[in-house]
């Protein structure tokens, strides 16, 4: 079988308009039920399950251990679901792609560890501080002339590297739990292989589940989990508090977590509306922080499994992103009961399902990053970093891989950057 030399993804768009122009959300609406099918819907499941399950038990045992109240660990998983849910809705329906918004994981467990030194109000505060730092970010610009300035193969190699866990995450799920996750890959071979317009990862999702429940897997959330109406949080302001948690969640919503959803887009030959997604990333953190909620931000993993080609042609993916949207808003509203329903998944089956998701998006990231002779060192120091997943400062290493990789280049690629700006000239 012959192949053909990997293409290298496009730049992102050159729109620069404080908010990109996009066909607009009538013609999202309209266009929407075309694109409803067992594809698209398959998609958003599984994102929704990806940013369902283990994620919400994250804030939840941490909300326990802080000892707040069912209500405060309600409002922080109303705000969260129910404002990154509505990003996804009209990111996805102006612009007919598939964005994902959902909030920042590394976020909420730097948050939860700041619960032993800060009160909620004074957390509160501190997202509040992160949101208008956000939104004073987009206004300038500032954040769409840098992802546009970063060489291509430095975004692929970090998309890579902070991806790649969740396909090895497949091999250690079969250790724990060989059967359901034999099951799902059996499933997602004989429905890739055989099925013609049915995603292998529906068909991973589908026998996964048979097996866990053939195995008795399944679990549940002791009754006395399930969670109050949400309220809103007074905020109070403390410098300590600002500078040991909106200055970290400020540079993980912005360098870790929208530059991976915009470098997944980017992998899947969209032209990602940088400028909006970190705008309304900012907007929708103040609204979230109103219930106690860290951050409502644009998802990299769940955007990547609604760019994926497991989610049909690349017109209609933006379907799965305003499924999903729906779903995590569902989520949000109904927590109590939506928290148990999920969690009682088995973590193996979540793991299997979420790696082999992501196959088709590593594929493009590899190919992107190491495809062509430019900006090599850079890409391998941005991948080896991302994989690493080392967290300084409460900053992951999505982060660090794009700064580390910019550097070496620098350092050892410059002439490749001089030739870049002579070509755009």
């Amino acid at each position: 079988m012959s192949s053909s030399p990997p293409v290298a993804p496009p730049r992102a768009g050159t729109d620069d308009r404080l908010v990109e122009r996009g066909p607009g959300i009538r013609s999202g609406l309209r266009d929407l039920p075309a694109h409803l099918n067992l594809s698209t819907v398959g998609a958003a499941v599984v994102a929704t399950v990806f940013g369902c399950t283990g994620p919400a038990l994250i804030i939840i045992n941490g909300a326990g251990d802080a000892g707040l109240s069912a209500s405060q660990t309600a409002s922080w998983i109303f705000g969260i679901y129910v404002f990154g849910g509505l990003n996804s809705l009209l990111l996805a329906l102006y612009y007919k792609q598939p964005v994902v918004g959902a909030w920042s994981i590394p976020g909420a467990v730097l948050v939860v560890d700041a619960l032993g030194t800060f009160t909620l109000g004074e957390l509160v505060g501190a997202y509040l501080v992160s949101g208008a730092s956000v939104v004073l970010l987009a206004l300038t610009g500032a954040l769409r002339r840098v992802m546009t300035w970063l060489p291509g193969p430095i975004i692929m190699a970090m998309i890579a590297g902070a991806l790649v866990e969740f396909a090895i995450g497949v091999v250690e799920a079969g250790r724990a739990a060989p059967w359901i996750v034999a099951s799902a890959l059996v499933g997602y071979l004989l429905v890739a292989r055989f099925g013609k317009k049915v995603p292998g990862v529906v068909g991973a999702l589908v026998a996964g589940v048979v097996a866990a429940g053939s195995t008795g897997a399944f679990v549940g959330l002791d009754p006395g989990t399930r969670l109050a109406v949400p309220a809103l949080v007074v905020p109070t302001f403390d410098w300590g508090a600002v500078l040991a948690v909106s200055v970290p969640l400020t540079v993980l919503v912005i360098g870790a977590e929208n530059a991976q959803a915009t470098g997944a887009l980017m992998a899947a030959s969209y032209r990602p509306p940088i400028n909006s997604m970190s705008l309304l990333s900012g907007l929708s953190g103040l609204a979230a922080a109103g219930f106690g909620g860290h951050t409502a931000n644009i998802a990299g993993p769940m955007t990547a499994i609604c760019t994926s080609r497991d989610a049909g042609p690349e017109a209609g993916r933006y379907a799965a992103a305003v499924l999903n949207g729906i779903l995590f808003i569902a989520f949000g509203v109904v927590s109590g009961v939506a928290v148990a329903f999920v969690t009682a998944l088995p973590v193996e089956l979540v793991t299997s399902v979420a790696g082999l998701a992501m196959i088709t998006v590593l594929l493009s990231s590899f190919q992107g990053a190491f495809g062509s002779s430019r900006f090599q060192i850079g890409a391998f120091f941005a991948l080896v970093i991302a994989m690493s997943g080392v967290s300084i400062a409460g900053i992951s290493s999505p982060f660090w891989a794009l700064l580390g990789g910019v550097t070496a280049s620098l350092l050892l690629e410059f002439d490749q950057f001089r030739d870049r700006a002579d070509h755009s000239d």
